[in-house]
């Protein structure tokens, strides 16, 4: 893919807006070896189970499924295999800073390709209760209603 074209994204988690209330986003870049890369710009990541830890001042995605690269050799990658992400030191010590506070956690949202390079935008989360996904779920129901009852208005 040439450079300075932007693609569409590989790889979404759904389950982490329902989850957690996002309040911060980062984007990211991925450290990725030659066969992961190519599995991931034919969509074969999946990031639902993922999630971001520190480790000697890095950022590290955990459970990130990358699929076996079909015409692979024995050189194939590891399909579970941590993951380093590319993030300025001062955003490391923040996002440190944020989930040493209780209830918060750094879940990817997003991987796409940007520029030719694989990106993963992270964000900032606090764990949702059962009451606030409820809650949530009322809110989109009524926003669909609204939306259905103008559209029906148009029409006539």
């Amino acid at each position: 893919m040439p450079k300075g074209t932007d693609s569409k994204v590989l790889a979404n988690n759904k389950r982490a807006s329902f989850d957690y209330a996002i309040e911060d986003t980062i984007e990211a870049g991925l450290v990725l070896t030659g066969t992961e890369i190519k599995s991931v710009r034919k969509g074969k990541i999946s990031i639902g189970d993922a999630f971001v830890r520190f480790d000697g001042g890095e950022a590290i995605l955990w459970n990130s499924n990358i699929a076996h690269f079909e015409q692979g050799n024995r050189y194939n990658h590891e399909q579970l295999r941590p993951r380093k992400l590319l993030l300025h030191k001062k955003q490391i010590v923040n996002l440190i800073g944020a989930v040493s506070r209780d209830g918060y956690t750094i879940v990817p949202l997003k991987v796409y390709i940007k520029n030719g390079y694989a990106k993963c935008l992270i964000g900032l989360g606090r764990g949702k209760k059962k009451f606030d996904k409820r809650d949530d779920l009322k809110k989109k129901d009524a926003k669909r209603d609204i939306e259905r009852a103008l559209r029906d208005k148009q029409k006539y």
